[in-house]
């Protein structure tokens, strides 16, 4: 009876958390303007409005760029920070793991607020570039955990066999250990586009005037009124950051099962 219990909690559980995402797909397919059920006829009338809107592909450009760059320079500096901390004596390399990891424990309205504060202080103004630090800030421990857990499950033996046989380090690391931690590096470089992409908290403190990405999109045209078209694009924006993810793991998954045979 206790485990039947916590099965029933548990399925009300993930129902509160997702049948409002369920109603928010199955309006975005309504052909009418007004978000009620029953629902008039089935339609994609609101996705061909959603691709008209100028204001919205920008934001959507502005996000894939901003995702695209963040998921390049924290998969780059959570490689080598992995590799530095796993593979070599750094000295004082637990209070740097932490250092490291800590953007993760801090709630991120605290981190945000925190780090437009110190901008302030240098009297430094906002701009898409310090938007894109804020979002490698946030993402680079997701990447370095993931990165981290494969590389300690790397024998050293391939990479001293290499070099006994001639390799040089760089060499090594190309053609023995990067090959080996492909599936972790492909993984954490999707988390990190996803995170960034979904990102609304950060990049409201942050971003500079006139620029827009998918979230505070959304967030603004609520602000005037509950258009059919934001149900579009969260319907979008549900595929993006669940699919990707999603596919991310399975290439990352086929890509270790290739690697191990």
């Amino acid at each position: 009876m206790g485990w039947q219990l916590i099965r029933a909690y548990t399925l009300l559980v993930y129902l509160f958390l997702f049948l409002p995402v369920v109603v928010v797909v199955l309006l975005s397919f309504n052909a009418s303007q007004f978000g009620s059920f029953p629902m008039t006829g089935f339609s994609f009338r609101w996705f061909v409005e959603l691709a008209g809107n100028d204001a919205i592909l920008r934001a959507f450009q502005t996000s894939i760029v901003l995702g695209a760059l963040t998921a390049l320079i924290s998969t780059t500096l959570g490689v080598l920070a992995s590799l530095a901390l796993v593979r070599y004596d750094v000295p004082g390399r637990n209070m740097i793991s932490t250092l490291l990891i800590a953007p993760i424990l801090v709630p991120e309205v605290v981190l945000a607020v925190a780090l437009l504060l110190f901008l302030n202080f240098l009297s430094i103004n906002k701009s898409f570039f310090l938007l894109l630090m804020g979002h490698v800030i946030f993402t680079l421990p997701f990447v370095i955990l993931v990165v981290q857990a494969r590389l300690v499950g790397i024998r050293r033996d391939y990479e001293e066999a290499a070099l006994s046989l001639g390799a040089s380090p760089v060499q090594a690391f190309f053609q023995i250990t990067l090959p080996l931690l492909a599936p972790a590096v492909f993984a954490g470089m999707l988390f990190a586009f996803t995170i960034s992409f979904d990102d609304i908290t950060g990049t409201l403190f942050w971003k500079p005037g006139g620029v827009e990405t998918v979230p505070t999109q959304i967030f603004a045209m609520l602000r005037n009124s509950i258009s059919p078209e934001i149900n579009a694009l969260g319907t979008v924006m549900i595929f993006l950051t669940v699919g990707l993810p999603l596919l991310g793991l399975a290439i990352a998954r086929r890509m270790a099962m290739q690697r191990g045979g």
